[in-house]
């Protein structure tokens, strides 16, 4: 009896997981192309749509700098850890992923535009990956599904490594996008979380209503 329920909940995850995949190869092939134009444009793009602190006509650049790489090695060190993370945050629904996208390149870029040094230009999708990082650390505990849990468990522990970058550095990078990137996914993990209604509780004795007339 309970067999159809449960493979046409697997059916439904294996369909979304389709999705999951082809939206992050899409995702990827964009930023490629992007960067093939970019290159042969000897990096303008990333010049023009790379976010530029505290000015405010920069402040759609948001939205674009992370699809900008400044160079070939860059992108390939985004490229690998991005679409793992990225399907990992997408195959429970694309819908979902969307938003959670849009939330962190949002906070991510904020965060960079608000307290990255001035007269520096700031492209790349690490803060985007950051995120989805913190969206799957905590997507579990918030949705309370153990799969996602245990996924959250193994992907903090095999990447430790990487909250490192969190961390205020010298070297050119973008701690900044990465921190406030990953502080995005944590609270996109919060916000889209499952929400399941809540079972009805049953009459108590002491509470049920007698019909009307007796006491």
């Amino acid at each position: 009896m309970n067999e159809e329920p449960v493979r046409s909940d697997a059916e439904l995850m294996i369909a979304e997981a389709k999705k999951a995949l082809w939206a992050m190869v899409s995702l990827l092939a964009v930023m490629w192309l992007v960067q093939i134009v970019n290159a042969v444009e000897s990096y303008d793009l990333s010049r023009e749509f790379g976010i530029e602190p505290r000015d405010p006509g920069s402040l759609p650049d948001i939205l674009t700098s992370p699809f900008m790489h400044a160079s070939w090695m860059h992108i390939e060190a985004n490229s690998g850890p991005l679409f793992v993370f990225g399907f990992l945050a997408a195959y429970r629904g694309v819908k979902k992923w969307l938003g959670v996208s849009l939330l962190i390149i949002v906070a991510s870029g904020l965060g960079v535009w608000f307290i990255t040094p001035s007269h520096t230009v700031t492209v790349g999708a690490s803060g985007l990956l950051f995120g989805y990082f913190g969206y799957i650390i905590v997507r579990g505990l918030f949705d309370r599904h153990p799969i996602d849990i245990v996924i959250g468990l193994v992907m903090a522990l095999c990447f430790a490594y990487t909250f490192v970058s969190l961390l205020p550095t010298d070297e050119g990078v973008s701690w900044q996008g990465h921190l406030f990137g990953f502080v995005g996914g944590i609270v996109g993990g919060w916000l889209f979380r499952d929400r399941r209604p809540k079972a009805a509780a049953a009459p108590d004795a002491a509470t049920t209503l007698l019909p009307k007339g007796l006491s």
